[in-house]
């Protein structure tokens, strides 16, 4: 054994010996201040035992950065420990995260005769480590105040809260019912343990546990449904489903192909073995399961990231740019696709197709209700002069989508208008049907067009808690292509040219909100210590919408009737309430309605031309059996 090693094994064992001579004692933190008051900045992470759990501190000393450069590095030399990528994740800072504190304090001041029940249930996603161990030790319930006083519980979604899970009902819980051994037990993906150390360092057992990569670890929080109250704060006996992106996972085919969160979210070094822990002559193992935890909320990574002191955030600011970093790569890179496609064009109009395709394993946006993705579409004339901007933001400040309708706008399968905008979200409805940004008063949906998954199936047995709502449930393009489960939508522009007949210039970009303006309307008009702290905080961030995909195209000049690429049979093109055959041949026509059901036959002659009066909507023209075309009619 070469010296370096056999220090630091010297050195764990005192530190076992210490550990276990303080009977794991809890570390406790005086109560905190309002956030934003200048809690101080933690440059260490909590150490202890709570009687349940060990803080994060204790993993540290192994698996956090190696000075020596041996353990937790990747080929290049480069540091790859899990300690560091998880400390400044949204996992790490759960506890901390200054718009949870605020939306708590405003379901309260609603609901004030249900705190204890918000607090208690909301703590048990957001700090598990705290939450658990107290019901572990007699208590009913966990309330914030308790949470702010105890370093472990601020550890947030910390190591444990994953690695002692047991495989009691895994994959079979929801909203924070989450299953733990209370043995001093760390559940880990190698069959290959190194146990004396990691039991002298921190008292802990590692043990092998398959379930460590299964899905249903991310199960009980990620999965929500929550107890309605009505306009006067009485509970109805109903429940909405606020938060369901689990189960979106298993109405997808991702679940059916085993393509699991974590190879997502904690992405895979394949053929790198890695040393794990510093200090001891460990064989190199693999996968290693890089614990960045990136997701999509880089606003509030952003705005943690400035207030690091004031919110007593136990990380350094290179390692939050690290983890905005991938987050950035995973909304960017990872998350969509845009197809573009000229359908056709008129002396009057242009027709285009945007085909966005879901590249997650569950709806895009996924996740807290607030979340917005809308597409900006754009066509410039040859002077660069604009012609037509669908979802232009009205300023740089705030952000809002002008056209965007109130309280909602409604899923579009045609856009004709700049006042028409498609925005993929999830809206919630109160018990009188309105649109409601509170919580606790979600009682039904009143829109959920966010992209299905790639095999998303409403016949699914998940589809009660995954469903789609409002106009894209009859759009005959979203997610069928032409079968269901394409994990698709097309959105087809129809724009007026006003008789511009030259060359266009066109771009189409899609963006993310994790907080837009009209879902911060609600919690801004109350004031809470917490919400006004949040807002000041938030009002100094860098609220831009993150621009996920952006493409441009062109299209030439206008010189005629644009021919489908069937020519030799003809052509179909539609205008204002009709569609229009023109025949090269004879021809026998039938016309579908989206549902499939047959309008009407006809016959066309040879170099013959007819328009067929029709309502809005889109049809299916099938001619001699074998030319089948989709027409939409505006």
């Amino acid at each position: 054994m070469k010296p370096f090693t056999k220090s630091f094994v010297v050195c764990f064992l005192l530190l076992g010996i210490v550990f276990l001579s303080t009977s794991f004692r809890n570390v406790k933190l005086p109560s905190s201040p309002p956030m934003g008051d200048g809690v101080a900045f933690l440059d260490s992470l909590p150490e202890g035992f709570n009687g349940l759990f060990a803080s994060s501190g204790k993993c540290d000393q192994c698996h956090g950065l190696d000075p020596a450069a041996i353990a937790s590095v990747d080929l290049e030399g480069g540091d790859i420990n899990v300690v560091d990528d998880w400390r400044s994740s949204m996992m790490a800072n759960s506890a901390k995260d200054p718009f949870w504190r605020a939306k708590v304090s405003h379901e309260v001041l609603i609901n004030p005769a249900h705190q204890s029940q918000l607090e208690t249930k909301c703590t048990s996603c957001h700090a598990p480590l705290g939450h658990f161990a107290a019901f572990f030790g007699g208590a009913s319930e966990y309330a914030i105040v308790e949470m702010a006083a105890d370093s472990i519980a601020l550890d947030g979604v910390s190591c444990l809260a994953c690695h002692q899970q047991s495989t009691e009902q895994l994959g079979d819980t929801h909203s924070g019912d989450l299953h733990f051994v209370t043995s001093q037990t760390a559940f880990g993906p190698f069959t290959e343990t190194l146990v004396t150390p990691m039991a002298l360092a921190s008292g802990y057992t590692p043990e092998f546990g398959a379930h460590i990569n299964d899905a249903g670890i991310c199960a009980g929080c990620h999965t929500l449904i929550t107890e309605t109250a009505d306009l006067e704060g009485n509970y109805t006996g109903g429940t909405f489903v606020e938060q369901a992106t689990y189960h979106e996972w298993l109405n997808s085919s991702y679940s059916t192909d085993n393509i699991t969160c974590q190879q997502c979210h904690l992405p895979r070094l394949l053929d790198q073995p890695v040393v794990l822990a510093a200090g001891f002559d460990t064989p190199p193992r693999e996968p290693f399961g890089l614990h960045t935890l990136a997701g999509a909320n880089t606003l509030m990574l952003q705005l943690m990231k400035n207030n690091l002191e004031s919110l007593g955030i136990a990380a350094q600011v290179q390692d939050f740019n690290q983890t905005i970093a991938a987050t950035f790569d995973m909304l960017q890179q990872q998350s969509i696709e845009v197809e573009i496609t000229e359908e056709g064009r008129t002396a009057d109009s242009l027709f285009i197709n945007i085909k966005l395709t879901n590249k997650a394993g569950h709806k895009l946006p996924s996740g807290f209700p607030s979340r917005k993705m809308s597409v900006h579409f754009q066509l410039l004339d040859n002077n660069g002069d604009e012609i037509f901007h669908s979802g232009k933001f009205d300023d740089d400040v705030n952000y809002t989508i002008t056209g965007e309708s109130e309280p909602f706008e409604s899923h579009h399968n045609i856009i004709t208008s700049e006042n028409q905008v498609q925005i993929y979200e999830m809206v919630m409805a109160d018990v009188n049907g309105n649109e409601t940004t509170l919580l606790e008063r979600g009682d039904s949906h009143l829109k959920d067009n966010r992209l299905a998954p790639l095999g998303f199936s409403t016949s699914n047995p998940v589809y009660d808690t995954t469903m789609i709502v409002g106009n894209a449930l009859s759009d005959v393009d979203f997610n069928h292509d032409p079968l269901e489960g394409s994990g698709t939508d097309v959105i087809h522009y129809r724009v007026p040219l006003n008789g511009y007949d030259e060359e266009i210039s066109g771009e189409v970009s899609i963006y993310y909100q994790s907080l837009p303006p009209t879902w911060m309307q609600e919690i801004f008009s109350a004031s809470t210590p917490e919400i006004d702290s949040f807002e000041t905080m938030f009002d100094m961030a860098d609220r831009s919408p993150v621009l996920m995909r952006n493409q441009s195209f062109m299209v030439e000049e206008y010189v005629g009737l644009n021919e489908s690429p069937e020519s030799e049979w003809g052509q179909i093109f539609s205008t204002s309430s009709c569609i229009v055959v023109l025949a090269r041949k004879n021809l026998k026509l039938e016309l579908f309605d989206a549902g499939g059901k047959i309008i009407l036959k006809d016959d066309v002659q040879e170099h013959e031309q007819k328009t067929y009066s029709l309502s809005k909507g889109t049809y299916l023209v099938v001619l001699n059996d074998k030319w089948i075309e989709k027409v939409l009619v505006h």
